[in-house]
């Protein structure tokens, strides 16, 4: 069985369990909460010596850290990794697109807003942030507009990691009114089998 080491509030850690669950695998869920310094104990940093959730521990005893590169291990053979190469190709665009112009800006204003007492003192940044975080949703909407999903024409693990930030963005200000798409969207993952509410 596996386990995930995670906050549950966390959108990163949310991405496993909704693969997990509509994968129908078994694990157990080890909550940790990443402002109490849990993730910068000795026992921890053995597990990721990056100090960050998720980490998924496999029935070996070893370790995988990355939510994508755990998503990516959990999907494959599975629906939720196409097998054809230009299919997985775009799925794994649709994940480096996560992690580099979406999450840094939508998860991050979430997390400042949501989990410290920081907003005002970072408001400036906020802002930036912002700029870009919309930028990302333009991307998304974009594609969206003419696909039920991000990539291979199919629900993947990109909606997944995607869905993840993007349907609690509001929770750090970002408004959706003007993403119809994304909208849509979101209403189709959540009607998915096996979907999971955050937290």
């Amino acid at each position: 069985m596996y386990t995930v080491h995670g906050m549950a509030l966390s959108g990163n850690c949310y991405k496993l369990k909704l693969a997990l669950e509509q994968l129908g695998l078994p694990y157990r869920w080890q909550e940790l909460d990443v402002r109490d310094g849990s993730t910068r104990t000795p026992n921890f940093l053995a597990k990721n010596p990056n100090g960050k959730v998720p980490v998924l521990e496999l029935p070996d005893g070893s370790f995988l850290s990355e939510s994508n590169a755990i998503l990516s291990y959990l999907a494959d053979g599975s629906e939720l990794w196409p097998r054809e190469r230009r299919q997985s190709a775009e799925v794994m665009q649709w994940l480096f697109f996560e992690q580099y112009s979406h999450e840094p800006y939508i998860a991050t204003v979430r997390f400042w807003l949501r989990f410290t007492d920081r907003a005002e003192a970072l408001a400036e940044e906020i802002a930036k942030r912002r700029v870009q975080g919309y930028r990302a949703l333009d991307v998304m909407e974009q594609r969206l507009r003419d696909h039920d999903y991000l990539a291979a024409d199919r629900y993947t693990i990109a909606d997944i990691a995607l869905y993840a930030y993007t349907h609690v963005a509001e929770e750090g200000g970002f408004s959706l009114a003007d993403y119809p798409a994304v909208r849509a969207w979101l209403t189709r993952v959540a009607a998915m089998p096996g979907h999971v509410p955050l937290g």
